[in-house]
C-alpha cells in the first residue's frame, strides 16, 4: 500500500480533524486517527524495540532494536550485530525482516508493522521497501546516516511502488538517551572525552 505520509510526532499532535481531512487522503486519515487512538499501543511496541537494542549495547553494538508486529502481536523481534556477527549487513531492521519472512513462509510484509529505535539507513530502508512492510515508527533520527528524512528519505520516493505510512519520534528522547549513554560510554572507555 502507497503511502504519503511521513510526519513526526509532534506534526501529528498537532493536527486537528478538520486540518486532517483538508490535507490527507481519506485512507491516511484513518490511520492518523487510528494511531492517534492507539498511542498507548505504539509506545509499548516502540519500549519492546528499546528493550533490543540495550541487548546490542551489551555486546559492544551500537544499540538499535527493532521489533515487527501483525494483528497486535510481535512476531520478529531484533537488535543490531554487525560487531557481533562481524558483518556490515546485520542491522537490526534487516534481522528482523528476515525472522519475519522466515515466520510467515512469505517474502511480503504487506500488513506488518515495524518499530526501530533508530531512523533506518539506505539499506535498511531498502529491505522495508521491498518487504512492502506497511507502517514505520521510527524513535530517534539519525542526521548522519538517516534514509526517512534526515538526509534522504528513500521510504517515500514517488516512482517506488511502495512507501509506508510512517511516523517518525514515537519515544525519541528514550531513544536518543540509549544511544548518547552507549557512545558516551565509548569515549570513555577511549579517553576521548
Amino acid at each position: 500500500m502507497k503511502s504519503g505520509i511521513n510526519l513526526h510526532l509532534d506534526e501529528v499532535e498537532a493536527l486537528s480533524s478538520d486540518s486532517l481531512k483538508k490535507s490527507y487522503k481519506p485512507d491516511d486519515v484513518r490511520r492518523i486517527e487510528e494511531f492517534k487512538e492507539n498511542a498507548d499501543m505504539h509506545e509499548r511496541f516502540m519500549k519492546e524495540a528499546l528493550k533490543q537494542a540495550k541487548k546490542a549495547a551489551k555486546n559492544g553494538d551500537v544499540p538499535i532494536g527493532c521489533v515487527i508486529v501483525m494483528d497486535g502481536e510481535i512476531i520478529a523481534r531484533s537488535y543490531n550485530k554487525r560487531n557481533k556477527l562481524r558483518s556490515s549487513l546485520e542491522h537490526a531492521e534487516i534481522i528482523c525482516i528476515r525472522k519475519a519472512c522466515k515466520k510467515l513462509n512469505d517474502w511480503r510484509l504487506d500488513n506488518a508493522v515495524m518499530y526501530v529505535t533508530l531512523e533506518p539507513c539506505q539499506m535498511c530502508a531498502g529491505a522495508i521497501i521491498q518487504s512492502r512492510i506497511s507502517e514505520v515508527y521510527i524513535g530517534a533520527m539519525s542526521g548522519k546516516a538517516g534514509c526517512v528524512g534526515s538526509v534522504v528519505d528513500l521510504l517515500h520516493v514517488e516512482k517506488f511502488n511502495h512507501a509506508p505510512f510512517t511516523i517518525r519520534g514515537l519515544l525519541e528522547d528514550e531513544c536518543s538517551e540509549v544511544l548518547s549513554v552507549f557512545f558516551d560510554l565509548l569515549r570513555l572507555e577511549k579517553g576521548t572525552k
